[in-house]
């Protein structure tokens, strides 16, 4: 009834998938958990990944090259057997014992597509507190929140869908590089007039980037969102900040934006790097990026 779809790289997912294991167990739901290796390149996480393929109804498969983000998860969905397919990213972990049954629970309902939600840890050290905050304050948002625009609050990290929907949307595989993945998969969702469920039943999203990394993970991630945008792959009312660049754009205010971005980037990121960062400021430190973004680099 469940396939649990898992793509890795360099994670080690064992345990995640003894939790998941036991879990479908004690559900006595049909069910197989698929993790699919993205040409890991450290044999230490290779070699504990292995010891999966010894769990009753598990696998784990290395694949001979890196096929990308949207690639692995698509065939990840052709392997799997069942009509409920439960996608999971390596670094999350189930919030609850009963993350498996609510999903089971949730299949009743009617939808086609469920999201339980995304949950951080409490405490993480001053070096991660950029992400720690973004994730706690814009991702993991409570149930009512969510439920008001289904779409917007909708993150792959970790969702079902039944197979039959899953074959008519897919990840873009045309689409490369990082970041706005999960907006073009709602956008196709609304596109074809799937609605989707929430329910409260989240993951914890456990490896954070650091503060720094964070940033150029941002970068990389506005570059995508205008190639995206350009290639027709996602609407401009979808992702706030490119609603607002394009407005900025068609008043001619961009130059402003790119000589503010000039002249403050580096006391933006002394905050952004600190204990405490702002999230008005990191949103003014991405607005302030992609609009000195050439369109030779997006």
């Amino acid at each position: 009834m469940i396939s649990v779809l898992i793509p890795t790289y360099n994670y080690n997912v064992l345990s995640l998938v003894e939790n998941l294991q036991k879990q479908c167990e004690i559900a006595t739901v049909a069910y197989e958990i698929i993790v699919l290796d993205d040409a890991s390149t450290n044999k230490n996480f290779l070699e504990e990944n292995k010891k999966i393929n010894s769990i009753e109804n598990c696998s784990f498969q290395v694949l001979g090259e890196n096929i990308g983000r949207s690639k692995i998860r698509n065939l990840l969905a052709e392997k799997a057997k069942h009509n409920w397919l439960l996608f999971l990213d390596a670094d999350t972990f189930p919030s609850s014992s009963e993350f498996i049954m609510n999903y089971l629970s949730a299949f009743s309902k009617g939808s086609s597509v469920i999201f339980g939600g995304i949950k951080y840890p409490e405490n993480v050290s001053e070096n991660f507190s950029l992400r720690h905050k973004y994730g706690t304050d814009r991702e993991s948002l409570p149930l009512a929140e969510r439920v008001k625009n289904p779409c917007l609050s909708f993150i792959t990290m970790g969702f079902a869908i039944k197979k039959e929907i899953f074959k008519i949307i897919q990840f873009n595989e045309k689409l490369a590089g990082y970041g706005y993945e999960d907006s073009v998969f709602a956008n196709q969702l609304q596109k074809n007039s799937i609605s989707i469920l929430h329910i409260d039943n989240p993951v914890i999203h456990l490896n954070l980037e650091s503060n720094e990394d964070f940033i150029k993970k941002s970068e990389l991630a506005l570059q995508n969102l205008l190639n995206f945008y350009k290639r027709g792959a996602i609407e401009a009312d979808t992702v706030k900040i490119l609603k607002t660049y394009l407005k900025l754009k068609n008043r001619n205010l961009l130059f402003s934006v790119r000589g503010f971005f000039s002249v403050f980037r580096k006391p933006m990121l002394k905050n952004l790097y600190s204990p405490k960062p702002s999230l008005f400021l990191f949103d003014l430190y991405r607005l302030g990026y992609l609009s000195s973004i050439k369109p030779n680099d997006a």
